[in-house]
């Protein structure tokens, strides 16, 4: 057994220490745990900044506080669980870590870089009876929830096409625009929920995909593409085509065709604004809005009953594997000039309706050493 899972379950809250105090943790994960107080408690920061660690620590009221050389004593305190909000290629080294200290894993997509280090991540859990899940933090919002539920009822008849767009302007320096070996790019940052939303939409697994990439002149693209398209191939003759930027406005939406009809969200990925559905049946369109939530507490109350209730959690490892493999094919593509044939992966879960959580939205905190992609 584990060595935190006794006490785990013992316990009525899920103590968390959250791993890298980058824009997402500032914006998002932290102020989370105000609506998740049922069954998690912030209780451990871990960053390599002490300005960081001094101001938020005060902030949450966060008494424990280390840096990534002290990460190790951080695991060997109370803690029960680990939010990874890391950059990508540090992902497998501190779950791991974690995991051989007993501690559950909720990690932050991509679950890694490569397939391997996926894999190592996953069976690291189970050998050392750990709970390990991707942060995807949409297979928890109604809106997407609600679109799947559309698609499966078979109001637009039989689905056939899927078509996205994820764009950005990302500042120069930003983490984002690393080399693709390190996980940078945008097929790893946003053109993975283009990939995710496909196949929870789809309830498959692509088969063959197919990828180019582009960049213009500009010094913020001379270590990754600056935009990536892509095709993916479906069983029953279904294709997903979107496109990813990090040098154009922002833009996220996708848009479902069927044989009787269309849904299109739009847009389909924020969680800092309203999401917003439109379905065409028939010629007759209904619209329908969904307020802003706070999209980062459900997956911390669910991971946490998870832990406390000693079951396993979906979105779990393999399906953060799902798509870290169909980004390396693509990428395959992308050097080759050649479609990339798939092998045949299986997956059993997928989101449904009954995931949905509405928390309140959080008010966007001040933010320390940290900035958005486009630098606002």
């Amino acid at each position: 057994m584990a060595k935190g899972s006794s006490s785990s379950r013992s316990r009525r809250r899920i103590r968390y220490a959250v791993v890298g105090m980058g824009y997402i943790s500032q914006a998002a994960v932290l102020p989370a745990f105000r609506h998740a107080r049922r069954n998690s408690e912030l209780t451990a920061i871990v960053s390599e900044d002490p300005l960081k660690r001094d101001e938020l620590s005060q902030r949450y009221g966060v008494e424990r506080v280390y840096d990534y050389e002290h990460y190790d004593e951080c695991l060997a305190s109370d803690i029960d669980a680990v939010y990874i909000a890391l950059p990508n290629d540090m992902h497998c080294e501190y779950s791991v870590r974690a995991a051989e200290a007993g501690k559950h894993v909720l990690c932050e997509k991509p679950l890694a870089v490569t397939e391997k280090e996926c894999e190592e991540m996953i069976e690291a859990a189970e050998r050392y009876g750990v709970r390990l899940m991707t942060a995807y933090r949409l297979h928890f919002d109604r809106a997407n929830l609600e679109a799947i539920d559309v698609i499966r009822s078979g109001k637009l008849g039989e689905p056939r096409l899927f078509e996205s767009v994820f764009t950005m302007q990302v500042e120069e320096g930003n983490i984002r625009l690393g080399p693709p070996e390190k996980g940078g790019g945008p097929l790893y940052d946003i053109g993975i929920y283009c990939i995710n939303a496909a196949r929870y939409l789809f309830r498959a697994e692509p088969s063959e995909v197919f990828a180019l990439t582009a960049s213009v002149g500009d010094p913020r693209f001379s270590r990754t593409p600056e935009m990536a398209s892509a095709v993916l191939r479906f069983p029953v003759e279904r294709t997903a085509a979107f496109t990813c930027s990090f040098g154009a406005a922002d833009s996220g939406w996708y848009q479902v065709g069927g044989t009787k009809g269309v849904l299109r969200l739009d847009p389909a990925y924020e969680y800092a604004e309203a999401l917003k559905m439109q379905i065409t049946v028939d010629e007759k369109t209904t619209r329908k809005s969904f307020p802003k939530r706070d999209q980062f507490a459900p997956e911390l109350l669910y991971f946490s009953d998870c832990a406390l209730q000693d079951r396993q959690p979906e979105p779990s490892g393999r399906e953060g594997l799902a798509d870290v493999r169909v980004i390396r094919a693509l990428h395959e593509s992308a050097r080759t000039g050649r479609p990339v044939a798939l092998p045949e992966f299986e997956r059993r879960h997928r989101p449904a309706l009954e995931m949905a959580d509405d928390e309140p939205p959080v008010r966007m905190p001040e933010l320390v050493h940290a900035e958005s992609p486009s630098g606002e």
